[in-house]
């Protein structure tokens, strides 16, 4: 061998997982090309009746909830001061990070007139009032700071001594800012929905939807982590850090069982308890996501032995996120259907 030595060359190995993930990727970008070349209507078949649909639904609605485990494990870390789980907090930082660059993505395809998006950023007379513009600025600068905080982990590989005393100096303040802007755009998915008051269904409709959705983006954090974790264990064979999950995940269980007492607290002061025995598909599906998906595995967190079996750990943290993604279908699809006075979407 030489004086220089052998240079490792990138690799890369093609398995079927990765055909099936690239092929979807190349997919998604062909119709979100067809999207932005003819219009919304011809890509969603949206209408006035159906505003909203799939797209609203999955890449806003829950990929900025689901996408919220950083700003959640970021909290209860340096706020909470469970320094013990940081070994789960930079994955989660990771994750968070792609999932809010796709909801920026997503953002701009979602917009009717997409090639006008510079104007949020320029033209501060738009509509300062509107919710969609706080949540378009708190969303992007979400994702600015999420990007300064992966820097931090750049560092650490780069010699890069200026650098890494900046980032030292502008850190505290950074963390501060990167948990409180997603605190504002949870909730502000929620105040999108306080003015379809008789046209949402009552049983989701209520005038604490802000707090409904900031709430469930919490407590879904952890439950995502986990969900991540034991993927990504699997993938790369290893064990996942199942006593950190384990005290993560409770402290998403008990307020799991606050958001579902609350819950139905605010359908019996709203007069509307009795629609969860009406027998229709809307009840039912309130019954499944509430029940099923909030309190079953907010039980299964909290019980002690939890951790002895971690099969039913990531049963119930999939269950969980489930649920999350079934309220905001809900919310979009089950409760506005009636309001669409018959009209097929």
């Amino acid at each position: 061998m030489n004086r220089v030595g052998r240079r490792r060359g990138w690799s890369f190995r093609m398995t079927r997982t990765r055909a099936v993930l690239i092929a979807l990727a190349l997919v998604g970008l062909g119709v979100a090309l067809y999207r932005l070349a003819f219009g919304l209507g011809a890509a969603t078949n949206l209408s006035d009746r159906w505003p909203w649909g799939l797209w609203v639904w999955w890449d806003v609605m829950t990929g900025v909830a689901l996408a919220g485990g950083g700003y959640s494990t970021a909290l209860m870390v340096h706020v909470l001061g469970r320094e013990r789980w940081r070994p789960v907090e930079r994955a989660a930082f990771l994750t968070s990070l792609i999932g809010y660059l796709l909801v920026c993505v997503g953002l701009i395809v979602d917009l009717g007139r997409w090639i006008n998006v510079w104007r949020v950023a320029l033209i501060w007379q738009l509509n300062p009032h509107s919710v969609m513009f706080e949540l378009v600025w708190c969303v992007t600068g979400y994702t600015f700071v999420q990007l300064v905080e992966f820097l931090y982990i750049f560092v650490e590989r780069v010699r890069a001594p200026r650098l890494s005393r900046v980032l030292s100096r502008i850190y505290s303040p950074v963390l501060i800012v990167g948990i409180t802007l997603p605190l504002l755009h949870q909730s502000a998915l929620g105040s999108l929905y306080l003015i379809a008051k008789g046209r949402l269904d009552p049983l989701w409709w209520s005038m604490l939807l802000p707090l409904f959705f900031l709430t469930s983006s919490f407590f879904v954090g952890p439950a995502m982590v986990t969900v991540e974790s034991f993927l990504s264990a699997r993938s790369h064979g290893r064990r996942p850090p199942i006593p950190i999950l384990g005290e993560m995940v409770r402290v998403s269980g008990a307020l799991m069982l606050i958001y579902a007492a609350a819950k139905i607290a605010d359908l019996g002061y709203r007069g509307v308890l009795g629609r969860l025995l009406d027998g229709s598909t809307a009840s039912a599906l309130f019954v499944i996501e509430l029940g099923v998906c909030v309190v079953v595995p907010a039980l299964v967190f909290l019980s002690r032995d939890v951790v002895q079996r971690p099969r039913v750990l990531a049963g119930a943290a999939s269950l969980a996120v489930l649920g999350v993604a079934l309220n905001r279908a809900n919310v979009v699809f089950t409760g506005m259907a009636a309001a669409a006075g018959g009209a097929t979407y």
